[in-house]
């Protein structure tokens, strides 16, 4: 499997990622859910054994990993909680983004205050009504003296709740479309910034999940990420990687929901036999272990593609659409293998299975994978014999 790849120095990573997680997201994580709270505690604490630098660049105070080994820590992590391990991994990828692309005085300025956990980072896409199309962001910057003036709302941000700095995006020209679209830095703490309530979101408050608003926000010259004509291809190029680690995520919570339904059921007896042994119940956990190995193979294909520099393009829609599809019945199945037991709190599989619908809509819903594989069809298939 993936481990096999992985260094020495990354296993240990991951170890103690999984190891992080069992002592400090499974004891909390339904408390973080019943309180309806980001765990900004336990975010913090996670950045202080590196959680949030695996695979940020050596030279900006990172670890320099591979991509594969983020999404085995990620998975690990999910298997406790999705919310956290969604919220943690979109604050390492705002430390990755900002550190490669950020101008040096900026970086120099914020930087070691994320990788503290100090200064939590979202990615600043959607909107209240954009989603998926990207090209049709309708937050607005206007070239000013110095910088840019901007103005528009977004919506279903991670980490929002919190967030010091959002790697967002906005459009400098209408009439261009996706090449009109630039990134930049934008500073909570700068006048023009406003934070919209948290959603309360089923399942994910511990994503910490909202919106915010600018308002004539001015961002200076050092606050571009990517200037016009670059910013959407930048964007798409993290596609990939958000597909395959949200499908990582759904093998991580499966993984739990098959251990708890399997130990369950192996004790719990009914007509004078473990449950485990009716076939009924036995044949549905076999269809969701055999659903788990064959997303793993399409997950991890989809990793080392990425680590390769290949195209990742529709291995990663692949693994994102079988994952979340199958996360989502297959959990469901494990529960039921639990009977009603299977929704108590004490067991995480009601929190997993709220967790896989969320995975399903996030970077890209399960129809637009369809949309997207289906687009590359003639390519794949439609060649003459």
């Amino acid at each position: 499997m993936l481990d096999e790849i992985l260094t020495a120095e990354e296993r240990a990573v991951v170890a103690r990622a999984r190891a992080f997680a069992e002592e400090h997201v499974g004891p909390n994580a339904a408390r973080w859910e019943w309180e309806r709270r980001y765990p900004l505690e336990t975010i913090k604490a996670a950045c202080a054994i590196g959680l949030n630098t695996i695979e940020l660049a050596k030279q900006h105070g990172g670890q320099g990993h591979s991509f594969s080994c983020k999404l085995r820590a990620f998975e690990e992590i999910a298997r406790y909680d999705f919310a956290f391990a969604f919220a943690l991994i979109n604050h390492h990828n705002a430390c990755t983004r900002f550190a490669r692309d950020g101008q040096p005085s900026h970086v120099a300025r914020l930087l070691p205050r994320m990788i503290a956990g100090d200064l939590i980072g979202c990615a600043g896409l959607s909107e209240p009504g954009v989603g998926s199309d990207f090209g049709g962001l309708e937050m607005a910057a206007v070239r000013v003296d110095g910088g840019w003036k901007l103005n528009g709302a977004k919506a279903w941000i991670t980490n929002a709740a919190v967030a010091g700095l959002s790697v967002a995006y906005a459009q400098t020209d209408s009439s261009q479309g996706y090449r009109g679209i630039a990134c930049f830095a934008i500073e909570a703490d700068r006048p023009g910034f406003e934070r919209d309530k948290p959603f309360e979101v089923h399942g994910g408050h511990a994503i910490g999940v909202g919106g915010f608003r600018l308002i004539d926000y001015f961002a200076p010259d050092e606050a571009v990420l990517h200037a016009p004509g670059k910013a959407f291809k930048a964007a798409l190029a993290g596609i990939n990687g958000a597909r395959a680690y949200v499908a990582a995520m759904c093998c991580g919570m499966l993984q739990a929901s098959l251990e708890a339904a399997v130990r369950y059921t192996q004790q719990r007896r009914t007509f004078g036999q473990p449950v485990l042994d009716h076939q009924g119940v036995r044949w549905k956990l076999v269809d969701a272990a055999t659903d788990l190995e064959a997303a793993r193979l399409l997950t991890y294909r989809a990793a080392r593609l990425i680590d390769e520099a290949g195209d990742a393009v529709l291995p990663a829609a692949y693994a994102k659409k079988f994952a979340t599809d199958m996360a989502l019945r297959r959990i469901a199945d494990c529960i039921q293998a639990m009977g009603a037991n299977g929704l108590r709190a004490e067991y995480p599989l009601a929190r997993h299975l709220a967790g896989a619908k969320i995975a399903a809509y996030t970077d890209g819903s399960i129809e637009m994978m369809n949309e997207r594989i289906g687009a590359g069809l003639p390519a794949v298939f439609g060649k003459p014999a």
